[in-house]
């Protein structure tokens, strides 16, 4: 059984969300690919590329987007001090935990912290959410699986233990991995559903805390059909299984990478089997990216196709999403003295 969140959490999901309880999120925390995009450009090795260079990559992207975002997902080394002051303080905002990095072992991938960062440390930049993405497959070895289960509970007792929001995002993997594996995360072609809906199966319980499910589609999105199609049935029963392994939690599709038509297409069929909205990045941006250094055609880029495709990504989220809705049940303790004491103040 999934716990009802704290009061502290539901207002941190409550900012995430637009007032119909929808959640229309862009993800600028993307590390990797940005670095090798800035490469190309600039024509030299991706461990030459600047701070400078990166920053200005996110900060034309949170100008552009962060007005019709319901959140921004942002990360703690270039992401937050590029865009902090561009940040609409109505709207929420989600900060990354997990390392772009990962060891990359014999038995599977093992999924780490940034450096020096912890959810405390988030919690103190104003954050109303944690977002930690983790590697996963059921096939790992038991090293590998123990380390990534423990992992992911001990995020979710810190985000307990600080009362914010924890935004889990699960992600599959070729096994075993190959020679660009620590690059960035591309979406398995040959990846099965099952392996998919039984990833997200193995972190339902209440003990890892998650209170929204970031997922990828079942389906590669360039694999899927037609959602008017004759054949969107067999692919509409992979969506709700992702749903139903969620049990009570929300959830909210990723775009990994996919293309416009391709994530629009994904997006349908998990709104359709009750996902409640999306966090999508490279789907959003990354075409008009491709102007850069040009910052002047990637403005314009954005706003002649990112910002409209985003539109069209939250109208569909509001036509057929399922909304969440918060909850504040006190019944539990409704005398005074019983809500007092299960709000005790801090040590």
């Amino acid at each position: 059984m999934i716990s009802t969140p704290t009061p502290g959490k539901t207002w941190g999901l409550r900012r995430l969300a637009d007032p119909q309880g929808l959640f229309s999120m862009v993800a600028i925390d993307q590390r990797p690919p940005i670095e090798q995009l800035v490469a190309k450009a600039r024509g030299i090795p991706r461990g030459e590329v600047s701070f400078a260079d990166h920053v200005a990559c996110k900060r034309w992207l949170a100008r552009a987007l962060a007005p019709h975002a319901s959140a921004m997902l942002v990360d703690p080394n270039y992401g937050y001090p590029a865009s902090a002051d561009l940040l609409q303080p109505q709207r929420g905002l989600l900060l990354t935990l997990e390392d772009h990095r990962f060891d990359d072992t014999p038995g599977g991938r093992r999924s780490r912290a940034i450096d020096g960062w912890s959810v405390a440390q988030i919690r103190r930049l104003g954050a109303d959410a944690v977002k930690l993405l983790a590697w996963y497959r059921p096939d790992a070895s038991e090293e590998v699986l123990e380390h990534q289960h423990r992992f992911v509970r001990d995020v979710g007792r810190a985000c307990r233990e600080h009362d914010i929001a924890f935004i889990f995002e699960l992600l599959t993997y070729p096994f075993p991995s190959g020679p660009d594996s620590l690059r960035d995360y591309v979406e398995d072609p040959a990846k099965p559903p099952q392996r998919v809906v039984d990833s997200v199966r193995a972190f339902a319980g209440a003990e890892y805390g998650v209170d929204i499910f970031k997922l990828e589609s079942p389906i590669p999105a360039s694999a899927l059909p037609d959602p008017a199609g004759p054949d969107a049935a067999s692919a509409q029963v992979w969506f709700d299984a992702l749903g139903q392994a969620c049990g009570s939690t929300p959830w909210v599709m990723l775009s990994a990478g996919a293309s416009m038509p391709g994530f629009e297409c994904a997006l349908l069929f998990a709104l359709r089997a009750g996902a409640s909205g999306f966090l999508a990045g490279r789907a959003v941006w990354w075409d008009a990216l491709q102007h850069f250094p040009d910052e002047a055609a990637c403005a314009a880029a954005l706003q002649r196709e990112g910002v409209p495709y985003l539109q069209r990504l939250r109208e569909m989220t509001q036509r057929v999403g399922r909304p969440w809705q918060p909850s504040f049940d006190f019944s539990a303790s409704a005398a005074e003295g019983d809500f007092v004491r299960a709000f005790p103040p801090a040590a």
